[in-house]
C-alpha cells in the first residue's frame, strides 16, 4: 500500500489460530551471492511480536530439509517487547541438528525502531559477513569462525515475516496492540 510492503499481523482468530500474519520468500525466484543487501523498513513492536529481515541458502529442500547446513543469516530480527534493539546472526551446522551461531546487537538510542525508517544492510563477501544499521557496522562473522562446513559461499533467498509469539520474544499479552505492521520501503541489492 503505498508503495511500500506491508506485512501486517493481526489478533483474529482462524481456525484454532488466535492471530494472523504474513512472510514473503523469494526461495526458486530471486537468489544471491554476495555483494552489499540494503533493506529500508520501519518495524512494528509489542510483547510477542518478532519481525525478522532474514536469508536462508537456497539448497535447503534440496535433499530434504536442510537446515541449518544450508546456512543462515539474520540481517535483522528484532523482539517487540525491546523494539529499541535488533539482531544479526549467522547460523550453520548439520542437516537436522542444533546450529551454531554468532551474532551481536544493535541498540539505538533515541526512540524505537517502530517511529522511522531505518536500513538494514549485510555486506557479504567470500571471507566475512557484516551486519549494519543505518550504515554502523555491529556485527561481523569471519570464514574463520565457521568450524564446519562453511554454507555462506552459496546462494541464499529472502525472507521477510512478522511472527507472532515463540520461544525467544514469548506470546502478546494484555499490553500488545493489534494490527503491528513492518512496513518495507526498498529491498536493494549490490552486486
Amino acid at each position: 500500500t503505498g508503495g511500500y510492503l506491508v506485512i501486517e499481523a493481526r489478533k483474529e482468530t482462524i481456525g484454532t489460530n488466535n492471530y494472523t500474519s504474513a512472510r514473503i520468500i523469494s526461495e526458486d525466484k530471486k537468489t544471491f551471492t554476495y555483494g552489499r543487501i540494503d533493506i529500508r523498513a520501519k518495524l512494528p513492536k509489542g510483547q510477542g511480536l518478532w519481525p525478522a529481515l532474514w536469508m536462508l541458502g537456497n539448497n535447503i529442500s534440496q535433499t530434504g530439509y536442510a537446515w541449518p547446513a544450508c546456512g543462515e543469516i539474520d540481517i535483522m530480527e528484532l523482539l517487540g517487547h525491546d523494539p529499541q534493539k535488533v539482531y544479526g546472526t549467522i547460523h550453520w551446522g548439520i542437516a537436522g541438528q542444533g546450529s551454531t551461531h554468532i551474532g551481536g546487537d544493535y541498540t539505538i538510542t533515541t526512540g524505537d525502531f517502530s517511529g522511522s525508517f531505518h536500513v538494514f544492510s549485510l555486506q557479504w563477501d567470500n571471507s566475512k559477513l557484516t551486519i549494519l544499521v543505518d550504515n554502523v557496522a555491529y556485527f561481523t562473522g569471519n570464514k574463520t569462525d565457521v568450524v564446519a562446513n562453511y554454507p555462506f559461499d552459496k546462494p541464499f533467498f529472502f525472507i521477510m515475516n512478522v511472527a507472532v509469539g515463540g520461544n525467544w520474544p514469548g506470546n502478546p499479552n494484555s499490553s500488545t496492540t493489534f494490527p503491528q505492521r513492518m512496513i518495507v520501503d526498498y529491498v536493494r541489492v549490490f552486486q
